[in-house]
């Protein structure tokens, strides 16, 4: 925790304050969700779950699951061209951060990784997304990511992936779990969108369903990314934080004040939060990317950056 500390006071000096404000006490956490009982079909199978001939495996999801036409956004993912040989600006750090997440595995359980931010446009889509890339880049490693911003969903429009049916059609019981998943040109990388917007999505989040959801896959993938709104501002992330086993907080270098970033992690249990990325780190040797990411009020803008990791 105290590199996370300093994480986030390096990100309120460079914002030019350097005033940092205490921690408050942390609130007791509110008592765990209790899923309602699994909805069936007639047949007696469960609802949610799409009926195979054998068990569910990578292998079987990949012959399910058509390859998309995905065209990414040049703007949003570094990785871009999944057929390049070259080592594009940016990846490096991605790189580095998908390491030193596999070094945490080797002390903790750690497999669904929620990526959220303290405001808004501070880039956690935009982390999300060229993470999961770094880590479909290795041989024998998957990962799928889920679009938990029902809100306002941008995973699907990074990868130029389509948008439904995705989590809402499945949260609501429009959709099963295969029929919302969907796979890339990359063989190890898949995505569950955000599906149709929804501006009022606690309930749906809290129903229990996506904790089923999240388990039906777990099985398959090394990794699960979910991509979070903003923990700041909406109660959202804390209920996708109950099916997650870490959380990693984005912080844009010299915008995001120092009390914001602490009061969104005390949104969290202490040994929850993993880590804190510096987002839109101010370079002098030519590395950095322009993105966009809006969040529906004010207006995010183009920055340039690179990424660093903060444990």
């Amino acid at each position: 925790m105290s590199r996370i500390h300093e994480a986030l006071k390096k990100a309120e000096l460079e914002r030019g304050e350097g005033v940092s404000t205490p921690v408050s006490e942390r609130p007791e956490p509110a008592a765990d969700l209790h899923p309602p009982e699994t909805p069936f079909r007639e047949d007696g199978t469960p609802a949610g779950v799409y009926r195979t001939a054998g068990p569910l495996s990578l292998d079987s999801l990949r012959q399910r699951c058509v390859a998309g036409d995905w065209r990414p956004d040049a703007k949003a993912i570094v990785f871009a061209d999944v057929t390049a040989q070259t080592h594009p600006s940016g990846a490096e750090e991605f790189r580095t951060l998908r390491s030193r997440l596999e070094h945490l595995r080797e002390k903790q359980a750690l497999q669904t990784l929620l990526i959220t931010s303290a405001l808004p446009s501070e880039g956690k889509t935009f982390v999300t997304l060229n993470l999961a890339r770094a880590i479909a880049q290795q041989p024998h490693r998957s990962v799928l990511v889920v679009d938990g911003d029902l809100r306002i969903s941008r995973v699907h429009e990074g990868l130029g992936a389509a948008q439904s049916p995705g989590l809402t059609e499945y949260l609501k019981g429009e959709a099963e779990a295969l029929d919302v998943i969907q796979r890339g040109p990359q063989d190890n990388l898949f995505v569950i969108a955000g599906g149709a917007s929804n501006a009022n999505p606690v309930e749906l989040l809290g129903t229990g369903r996506l904790r089923f959801l999240i388990n039906v896959f777990m099985p398959v993938f090394d990794w699960i990314l979910v991509d979070s709104p903003p923990a700041g501002f909406l109660a959202d992330s804390s209920l996708l934080a109950k099916v997650s086993d870490g959380v990693l907080l984005v912080v844009q270098s010299g915008v995001t004040p120092y009390d914001t970033a602490q009061k969104s992690c005390k949104e969290f249990p202490a040994d929850q939060l993993v880590g804190v990325v510096l987002n839109r780190v101010p370079s002098g040797k030519g590395y950095g990317y322009y993105y966009y990411y809006g969040y529906g009020y004010g207006s995010g803008k183009a920055a340039r950056s690179n990424g660093h990791a903060k444990k």
